[in-house]
């Protein structure tokens, strides 16, 4: 009897503990599954928004690189060359046109949100946090300098000397600026410094974009691999 009770209760214990080993693997493997889930959700959602950040920002360039035009235009009016008035409006514009990057942070709030854990690749994890908090804050600082601001700090000086030889059409259109020979050695040398100014604005913030562009290209890619490695 007691060697039977003993068998019994063997059994009965070795069923228990199967139970609750295979219970706990059985948990073990959802939690896994549903971090990995997790983690290819937030992947794909921080690569769809640096594809969106891609695009403001190469935007971004070529409008710096129209204004850098802009800047060529006005120095050869302003030094007596003869200048083409066709987008003379339009040239006006982007002078002074300040161009600020729209970032898609909902990918990296999605990951914060969830533990910084959540991506299991640490290089990986390590390159996705230096992009938003390091690469994109020296695009964010630069736009908020003062100096920087082209608009604010340089239209209405440069307006205020130039308006005299504006032409504009019924619709109060831009169309033409004469030649402003009227304007004194001294204003044309203020003019010709805030270009200046603005020349070299413009190319610091491009010499910015370059980098920061290399490294989004990089870390898209990245994350592109991870997540074709965790389908």
């Amino acid at each position: 009897m007691k060697s039977t009770n003993w068998k019994k209760y063997a059994i009965e214990f070795l069923s228990v503990f199967v139970a609750v080993i295979s219970a706990f693997a059985l948990s073990n493997w959802n939690d896994n599954r549903n971090s990995e889930h997790s983690e290819l959700k937030i992947l794909t959602e921080i690569k769809n928004g640096i594809g969106f950040d891609l695009k403001d920002f190469n935007s971004n360039v070529g409008g710096h690189k129209l204004s850098l035009r802009a800047i060529d235009v006005f120095r050869d009016l302003i030094i007596g060359d003869t200048v083409n008035q066709d987008s003379i409006g339009l040239y006006y514009t982007t002078l002074f046109r300040d161009y600020t990057p729209v970032i898609n942070r909902s990918g990296y709030e999605s990951l914060k949100e969830a533990g910084l854990k959540t991506i299991s690749n640490d290089s990986l994890r390590f390159e996705i946090i230096s992009l938003y908090d390091y690469y994109y804050g020296i695009i964010e600082i630069l736009d908020k300098v003062f100096e920087m601001q082209s608009f604010e700090n340089y239209f209405a000086a440069v307006n205020e000397l130039l308006h005299p030889y504006m032409e504009f059409n019924e619709a109060g259109e831009l169309i033409l600026i004469t030649n402003p020979e009227a304007l004194t050695e001294s204003e044309k040398k203020e003019i010709l410094s805030y270009l200046w100014r603005l020349e070299n604005n413009r190319k610091m913030k491009l010499s910015r974009y370059k980098l920061i562009l290399s490294e989004m290209e990089k870390v898209k890619e990245r994350v592109e691999d991870e997540i074709r490695e965790k389908d």
